[in-house]
This record gives structure tokens, sequence and C-alpha cells, in this order.
């Protein structure tokens, strides 16, 4: 049975749709101020590098936050850690929207880092939901969500810069806290009493069995996506100063290039990840994916125009929407039931460390050794990890254990 084939009961179907509204609409408060956090950052005397920290401390406390959200998740439900972290979010946008100085700039990072480690529970809130066969095309559906916060929120940040420096951090808190009120009265929990049996296991165990069995299934699934990650927070770190560098653009204008980024993202989501997993299944989506995202990387710095540029920009969304997904339901399927929250959040440890480490490189990189370096490095990162997903077997469920 394939993806188009599995029937969703009409409960699960709306639990879903809610959780991807709530998303797309928190994806809107985060990426209202993300392409504007370099700008504002030099306006403060913020170098390259001391950007790259800016942004590393999200994920470092994402990077702490996420087994942690995984664990409460599998103990206590889905929808309070969900709730929680879009509220951090919202009081981290407010300090956004005050900072006169570096450290504020560094402290909304922290907050919203530490409420963003709820990306696993997202992840996990759809596996309880849907069917593994159908997994790959939820998730889709889930990161669509973001990518429409991708392409909405830049272009209303730009635009909210015109009344203010403030504007845009206020604009993104008020639509986080209705984000709140929504989830509060709309979004159920989609764990039952009885479902599994909450893991006793330390709760940084997911993630020390990644290190300590790097060849099995779950680690090599996680080692692929934070790879993916990486190459992806390379790009990103770095493309609001090489656009500046390269072609003039400035904080009113950066909106435009991801309004672009997310419109390609989101209609590759939406429309064409489920039928393209349906024929070459979830294994080919995931290379395929990993040999767009290269081919992309691998072009930005090659173009010298902005016509051509966005000839080659599509590369990197279908690489993204490909694999990250494929990957994320290879992994809910391979993983044991009584603790996927937890892997779920271990992965999203890993995906965090790399987004610690892409940034500081990919700044450094851009400031110390040219404007092109950082998307080769990213592009070389993808392109060795990339052998675990060629070398990948089939995955199916694992074995239940017998009671007793």
């Amino acid at each position: 049975m394939n993806a188009s084939e599995v029937p969703l009961n009409g409960a699960d179907l709306r639990r879903l749709m809610v959780l991807i509204a709530a998303s797309a609409v928190d994806m809107i408060g985060f990426a209202i101020v993300l392409p504007l956090l370099p700008f504002y950052a030099v306006s403060l005397n913020a170098s390259p590098k001391t950007i790259g920290w800016i942004i590393a401390s999200f994920s470092i406390a994402q990077l702490l936050s996420a087994p942690l959200w995984g664990r409460v998740s599998d103990r206590y439900g889905r929808r309070p850690a969900l709730l929680i972290g879009l509220t951090a979010s919202a009081f981290a946008y407010i300090v956004f929207g005050l900072a006169q100085s570096v450290g504020l700039l560094f402290l909304s990072r922290i907050i919203q880092g530490a409420g963003g480690g709820t990306t696993g529970v997202a992840q996990a809130y759809v596996a309880d939901s849907i069917p593994p066969a159908g997994r790959a095309r939820a998730l889709g559906w889930l990161s669509a969500a973001t990518s429409l916060g991708v392409m909405i929120g830049p272009v209303i940040g730009s635009l909210a810069a015109h009344w203010g420096r403030a504007a845009p951090g206020f604009l993104a808190a008020a639509l986080c806290l209705a984000n709140v009120a929504f989830a509060w009265r709309f979004l159920p929990e989609s764990r039952h009493p009885g479902d599994h049996t909450p893991t006793r296991k330390p709760v940084w165990h997911a993630a020390w069995q990644v290190l300590r069995r790097p060849g099995a299934t779950v680690a090599r699934l996680v080692w692929i996506y934070a790879a993916g990650m990486l190459a992806f927070t390379c790009l990103t770190s770095v493309l609001p100063l090489f656009l500046s560098a390269e072609y003039g653009v400035t904080v009113k204008t950066i909106g435009y290039f991801f309004l672009y980024v997310g419109a390609l993202s989101l209609v590759m989501r939406s429309v064409f990840l489920g039928p393209i997993v349906d024929r070459i299944g979830e294994s080919w989506a995931m290379r395929i994916g990993a040999a767009s995202l290269i081919v992309g990387l691998l072009l930005y710095p090659a173009v010298h125009s902005l016509w051509t540029l966005a000839l080659i920009i599509p590369f990197v969304p279908i690489g993204t929407a490909l694999l990250f997904p494929a990957t994320t339901a290879l992994m809910s399927r391979a993983a044991d039931k009584s603790e996927l929250g937890t892997v779920m959040g271990s992965a999203q440890t890993f995906a965090g460390l790399a987004r610690v480490v892409a940034p500081i490189l990919a700044t450094r990189a851009f400031q110390d050794w040219g404007h092109d370096w950082p998307f080769y490095m990213a592009a070389a990162t993808v392109a060795l990890v990339s052998v675990l997903a060629f070398r990948l077997g089939p995955v199916g469920e694992p074995a239940r254990a017998s009671p007793g």
C-alpha cells in the first residue's frame, strides 16, 4: 500500500491540519525576524563572526532542550510541550523588538532556541497520528507549512521594517501569541493513556546510541539529517551577507528572495513530494534530495547575475523538500515506539549541533577566506555523508519485545 492509499480517519486528519496551521503561523513569526537579524547586528557594529555566534546561540539552546522536550512529550504529552514552546517564541520576539544591543540579540535567540526544541515533538505528533506508509507525505505537509512561513514571513518583516526597528519583532510576537490561543483551543493531544509505556532510559540515551553505534539504521538517518541541516544552515547564515555584498540587497528587499525560495519549497512539499515518494520510495527520495542540495550549493557562487541566480536557486529547496521529510519518515519507521519522541528529539539535538557549527564556520569562512567558501564547505559535507544514504538498506518497523 502506498501513501496515497493510506486511509486517514477524520479525527487524525483534523489534528494534523491544526498542527500544520499552528506550525505555519509559528514559522511566519520566525521568518519575520530571521532575515533581518544580520542587518540589525551590523547596525550595532557586530562583525560577521559575531553574527555567526548570534545565529548559533539559538541552536545551542535548541541542542540542549530538544531531548528534554522529547522526553517531556513522551511522558506528559505532545500538546503541553508544543504550547510552552510557542509561548517562549512570543517572549523571544518581544526581546528582539526591544533589542538595542548585541547582548539582547543574543538573549532573544537563546530564549527562542529553548522553545524551538519542540521541532522533534511536532514530528512525533505526526508519527502518532499517521500510519507509517503515509508519514513521508504528512511530514511533507508539515514542512510545507514551514515553507509557507519562510515564503510569507520575510516579506512581512521587510514591510514592517518601514514602521520602525521594533515593529517586526512586536508583530512576530503578536502572531505567536495568537497562535498559542489557537493551539490551546483547537490542538488536541495526539497520545492517549496506555499508547506506549514511557521509557526509563536516561534522556540522553538516544543521542548516546547515535554516537555509540553510528552504523545502526536510526543513527545513519540521524547523521544524514544532521549533515543536510548543516549545509542548509551554512547557506541561510551567510545568504543575507552574500546577497548584500554581491548584489546590493538591503533589509527592505531581502524578504523577496525568501519569498521566492519559500514558494518553491511550498510547491515542492505540498504538491510533488507525495507522488515522488509514492513512485520511488523514501530512501531514493532522500538520496536524490541530497544530490540536488549538493548541486545547488556548488552553483550559488558560480553565477554572477540575479537572473542566473534565480535559475539555480530551486536546486536547494527541491533538495531539502525531498531530503528532510523522507529522512524523518524513515527515522519514525525505524524507531522504537516507546521512545519515539525521544528519538525525534535526539535527531533535533544533532541537527541543533549542526546549526551551532554551521553559522560559526560559514561566517568565519565568509569573512576570512572569501564569499564562496561557505557554499563549498556545505556541499562537501553533504557529499561525504551522502555515502550513508546510498548504503542504507530497507527500513521497517522495529520488532516489538515480548511482554513478560
